[in-house]
C-alpha cells in the first residue's frame, strides 16, 4: 500500500458511498428506455423524449439549487439527495408490480434524478474541498475517478445480464437501494461540519442564481477549461448514438460486440486515474492537465475509420482506450485545478453551473448531430464531430494565473504535491 496513502476514515465512508451509488447507476444503465421500449411498447420517438427531455428539465430545475447548497451544510444536503433519488426510483418497481407503470411516470422521475444528481455533485464536491486538504485533492479525485472507469466497465454487462434474467425492473430497484445504501453510509461519516458563512441566518438572493456562471466566466483560469470541457464532453456524447448506428446497422456488429467495444478499454481509465497523482507530482499539475488535454483530443476522429470485422472492433477499442485513457489522467486533475480556484463559499453554485451548461450542451449537439448523420452519413458527422474535438485544446489555459491558487505547479516535497476525478466533464 506503500503508494497509496490513507486520507482518513471520513474520507473512506465518502469514497464508499460514492463507490456504491456509482455501480448501482452503472448496473441500471439504459434502464429506462429498455422498460420504454419493453414494458410499455414506445416508440423512438417517445424514448429520445424520455432522454432529453429528463436530462434537460432536470438541469433547469437544479439551477436554483446550486446557490442554496451553498447556503447549507453539505453532507445533510447530499444525503437528502440520495434519499430523494431513492424514494424516486422505488416509485417504478412498486408501480410495475401493480400494474400501474406508465409513460409520464418514468418521465417524472428522471427529472428528479437528473436534477438530484446535479445537486448531490454540486455539494460532494464542495464537502470534499472542506474534508481532504488541498495536497491531498488530486489522490482524492483520482479514487473517485477510478471507481467511475471501473462501475462504467462492469457495471453495463452486468445489468444487461440481470435485465435478460429478470427484466429491466430489477436493474432499477438496485439503483434505488445503492442510493439507500450510500446515505447511510454519508450519516456514517459522522463528526461535525461548520455552518456555511457567518453566523448569520443565510438567504438566497436572485442574483445567486447566476453567480456560479459569473464567476466561471470572469476567472481567468476556469473561462477557458469551461468552455473546453463543456464542448468536449458535448461533441464525444454527441457522436455515440451516431456511433451506434454505424457499427450496429451499418457494419453489422452484433450487440455484444459493440458493448465489448466501449466496456473493455475502461481499463484505461482506471489506468490513468492511478497515474495521475504520480505524474502531478514529477511534472506538475498545470503541464500534465495541458498535455492530457491535448492527448484526448485526438482520438475521436479515428472513429472515422472504423470497419467491419475483427480489425473494425479492435479499431474501436484502441481509440476508445487512448481516449479514456487521457480522460482518467485529465478529470481528476481537472477536478482539482477547479477547486483550488474557487473560493468554498461558491463551490457549489460553481459546480452546478457547470453540470448544467454541460448537460444541455450534450443534450443541444446529441439533437443536431441526429439530423447531420441523417444527411451526410454516420462517418461525416463523426468526422466533423472529431475535426471540431482538435480545435478544443486551444480553450486550455495554456498559462498557469500568477496568482494561481492550490497545490504548487510542480517539485515539492510529498506534503507539497501528493503522489496519489470524471463525470466525466
Amino acid at each position: 500500500m506503500g503508494g497509496r496513502p490513507s486520507l482518513g476514515r471520513r474520507f473512506g465512508w465518502l469514497w464508499a458511498a460514492y463507490s456504491v451509488s456509482t455501480f448501482g447507476t452503472r448496473l441500471a444503465f439504459d434502464a429506462f428506455p429498455l422498460m420504454a421500449i419493453l414494458v410499455l411498447h414506445s416508440g423512438p420517438t417517445a424514448v429520445s423524449v424520455l432522454a432529453a427531455a429528463g436530462l434537460a428539465v432536470g438541469a433547469v430545475i437544479a439551477i436554483p439549487l446550486g446557490p442554496w447548497v451553498d447556503l447549507r451544510r453539505k453532507r445533510p444536503v447530499m444525503m437528502a439527495m440520495d434519499l430523494i433519488r431513492f424514494g424516486a426510483l422505488l416509485t417504478v418497481p412498486v408501480a410495475y408490480a401493480l400494474d400501474l407503470l406508465g409513460f409520464v411516470q418514468l418521465l417524472v422521475v428522471s427529472v428528479v434524478v437528473a436534477s438530484a444528481d446535479i445537486t448531490f455533485g454540486a455539494a460532494a464536491g464542495a464537502y470534499l474541498k472542506s474534508l481532504v486538504p488541498s495536497r491531498d485533492l488530486v489522490t482524492a479525485n483520482g479514487r473517485f475517478e477510478s471507481t467511475s472507469w471501473t462501475a462504467t466497465m462492469l457495471g453495463p454487462p452486468l445489468g444487461g445480464a440481470a435485465i435478460g434474467m429478470f427484466g429491466p425492473v430489477i436493474t432499477v430497484l438496485a439503483d434505488a437501494v445503492s442510493y439507500l445504501l450510500s446515505a447511510l453510509g454519508l450519516r456514517a461519516i459522522g463528526g461535525k461540519e461548520p455552518p456555511p458563512g457567518t453566523g448569520e441566518r443565510p438567504r438566497l438572493r436572485a442574483g445567486d442564481l447566476l453567480d456560479g456562471w459569473r464567476h466561471i466566466l470572469t476567472d481567468p483560469a476556469l473561462r477557458p477549461l469551461f468552455f473546453n470541457t463543456v464542448l468536449t464532453s458535448g461533441l464525444i456524447m454527441a457522436t455515440a448514438p451516431v456511433l451506434a448506428v454505424l457499427m450496429l446497422s451499418d457494419l453489422g456488429f452484433a450487440p455484444w460486440q459493440y458493448a465489448l467495444g466501449f466496456a473493455a478499454p475502461c481499463i484505461g481509465g482506471l489506468i490513468g486515474s492511478r497515474m495521475a497523482g504520480g505524474l502531478v507530482t514529477r511534472f506538475g499539475r498545470h503541464r500534465v492537465m495541458l498535455f492530457t488535454g491535448w492527448l484526448r483530443a485526438c482520438w475521436l476522429v479515428g472513429l472515422v475509420f472504423v470497419g467491419p470485422g475483427t480489425v473494425g472492433l479492435v479499431t474501436v477499442m484502441v481509440v476508445e482506450l487512448g481516449l479514456i485513457t487521457s480522460m482518467g489522467v485529465f478529470n481528476p486533475v481537472f477536478a482539482t485545478y477547479r477547486l483550488e480556484h474557487t473560493d468554498t463559499g461558491r463551490v457549489a453554485r460553481t459546480l452546478s453551473a457547470w453540470s448544467v451548461s454541460s448537460k444541455a450542451t450534450v443534450a443541444l449537439l446529441t439533437a443536431l448531430w441526429g439530423p447531420l448523420a441523417a444527411l451526410t452519413g454516420p462517418r461525416t458527422a463523426i468526422g466533423v464531430a472529431g475535426l471540431l474535438m482538435l480545435a478544443t485544446p486551444l480553450l486550455l489555459p495554456h498559462r498557469e494565473p500568477a496568482e494561481g491558487k492550490g497545490v504548487p505547479d510542480g517539485g515539492g516535497t510529498e506534503a507539497e504535491a501528493d503522489t496519489g476525478r470524471s463525470r466525466t466533464t
